[in-house]
């Protein structure tokens, strides 16, 4: 996987940006992120539960010296929180189905403050089956929204209010790794988060994710 997709992303991002090809590009987000998550569906059929707490990359730096279970947690964390604490300005879906409970979570954040052996520590502490339920849950609910989006909703930004709100549900790490994460939100619209934690951040670790996969189990990924 890859080229083919990044392409993708970036045509959408194209088609998102003009009034005339905005629905177009909705529907090939929509698309996308049906691929993206049936590879994250895949995982759990090839994969054994200790392979989602494995790091082999724990070395190096990028979104491949991470785990697959943290990197499925740390996906649809960041969806659920931009998407209902900062654009629906409603509850979260974590908090609302219970999650923390279910998944056996130690922590309610995005886990950007964890680093090597302690992402395959908390890695094992998460239900496997409630992660991907909460996982659709909130890429189901996205899609609803995306949906209903009109191109003159691409300009709204957040607000003080907001900013303030989202730190008061303490969702975002006061460590040096994820505190900037508020800023970075709260200073883009609409149009930059589809872009990034709808989109292109999916991306990004579910590639990296399959490059974890492949070293598990000795396939080239080239």
């Amino acid at each position: 996987m890859g080229n083919n997709l990044l392409e993708q992303c970036h045509k959408i991002k194209e088609e998102i940006s003009n009034e005339t090809t905005f629905h177009l590009g909705i529907e090939n987000l929509l698309s996308l992120r049906t691929q993206l998550f049936d590879i994250l569906v895949q995982f759990k059929v090839e994969l054994c539960r200790a392979d989602f707490n494995a790091i082999p990359f724990i070395e190096e730096d990028g979104f491949h010296s991470k785990t697959i279970a943290y990197s499925i947690w740390h996906i649809f964390r960041i969806e659920d929180i931009v998407i209902h604490t900062l654009i629906n300005k409603d509850d979260q879906i974590f908090f609302s189905g219970d999650y923390k409970r279910s998944i056996g979570s130690p922590i309610i954040t995005t886990g950007n403050e964890l680093e090597k052996q302690e992402i395959s520590d908390f890695s094992k502490t998460l239900n496997l089956d409630a992660l991907y339920e909460y996982a659709e849950s909130v890429k189901d609910n996205t899609n609803l929204l995306l949906k209903k989006l009109s191109f003159c909703d691409l300009e709204r930004r957040m607000t003080d209010e907001d900013r303030e709100n989202l730190k008061s549900l303490h969702v975002v790490s006061d460590s040096e790794n994820a505190r900037w994460l508020i800023d970075y939100w709260c200073g883009e619209n609409i149009r930059g988060l589809i872009m990034m934690p709808f989109s292109e951040h999916w991306l990004a670790h579910i590639y990296a994710s399959w490059k974890i996969k492949c070293a598990l189990k000795g396939i080239s990924n080239n």
